[in-house]
């Protein structure tokens, strides 16, 4: 199953015009994420990251609902499994 999930930007680098990459936190575990797709979005702002790509800005109200209910079903788990392979 794919799942969209909220991470907080840490930091944004501009890689050109048109590319931006963030360090975005998934309660704890941070990646590298595009950020092309939402170029309002700034630094401690809430995004909603699928396949690397940040696809929409959201309230960090709204983040912590859906990391609850990820806790809820337990997939919370399967996203620290990713971080290891």
């Amino acid at each position: 199953m794919c799942l969209a999930v909220p991470g907080k930007i840490m930091s944004i680098t501009q890689i050109n015009e048109f590319e931006r990459m963030g360090k975005v936190n998934f309660g704890g575990i941070t990646k590298d994420i595009n950020l092309s797709y939402v170029p309002e979005a700034k630094v401690d702002d809430y995004v909603i990251v699928h396949v690397g790509f940040a696809l929409s800005v959201v309230d960090e109200e709204e983040a912590q609902k859906v990391f609850e209910y990820l806790k809820e079903m337990d997939d919370i788990d399967e996203l620290n499994a990713d971080e290891s392979k």
